[in-house]
């Protein structure tokens, strides 16, 4: 990693400039149960199958015990929308077995309570469940301090030297929870994909018009390649 305080200090000017750009929005505790279950099911697919296949879900079964006791094959239908449906449907019904067996109701609330790495500990022993999943649910389930990193995140986090070039996903989460204050997890996350959907985008990237250009090392990287050239 990059000297830490000179990737702080970075963030400390692109952070009032995201949010100038795309507005803060201020936490709002969303369902458990109810994330952890979206998130499993926006693996390797759009946002939009993705609500697709949770909808289906959750109009066909009322409760989590349903889900827990429908026939595979019919849970797997039900989210096809969704993509990658025959993995998804048992890592789901496993994972939602798994939480009543181990707390004897379907219910994962008690994480709030938890230490961090305990509650990330805890959710990536489900099936289904690495970082980003644990780290989502625990930042937007329970506001606790943890970062996800996202296609969009880990693309514009290398770009803007956030992150090392050939860093994984995975192994992103405690680069960027190193360098944001907890407090600013949430705004920050939101702020970054909204950054990486509208203007840095995979291909193409709208860099004439970024505004936190003057500190991204990508767009240095171009200026430096046209003066060259």
């Amino acid at each position: 990693m990059k000297n830490l305080d000179v990737l702080q200090e970075k963030y400390r000017h692109i952070a009032p400039l995201l949010e100038e750009t795309y507005g803060r929005k201020e936490f709002r505790p969303h369902d458990g149960m109810d994330e952890l279950v979206s998130c499993i099911l926006s693996q390797s697919t759009t946002d939009a199958n993705r609500d697709r296949g949770f909808d289906a879900l959750k109009a066909r079964y009322p409760n989590w015990a349903e889900v827990h006791h429908a026939p595979t094959e019919e849970l797997i239908d039900t989210i096809r929308p969704a993509g990658l449906a025959n993995s998804k449907g048992p890592r789901i019904q496993a994972a939602v077995a798994q939480i009543y067996e181990e707390r004897g109701e379907y219910n994962i609330d008690f994480l709030e309570a938890l230490p961090e790495d305990d509650a990330k500990a805890w959710l990536q022993r489900l099936p289904g469940v690495g970082p980003k999943t644990a780290a989502i649910v625990l930042c937007f389930g329970y506001g606790k301090a943890a970062f996800p990193v996202d296609t969009h995140i880990h693309r514009v986090g290398k770009r803007l030297g956030f992150l090392p070039p050939k860093i994984s996903a995975d192994k992103a989460h405690p680069v960027m929870e190193a360098i944001v204050p907890p407090s600013e997890y949430y705004a920050f996350h939101l702020q970054m994909i909204y950054h990486g959907r509208k203007i840095c985008k995979a291909r193409n990237p709208q860099c004439e018009r970024c505004p936190i250009a003057a500190y991204c090392d990508y767009y240095k990287s171009i200026v430096a390649e046209e003066v060259s050239s």
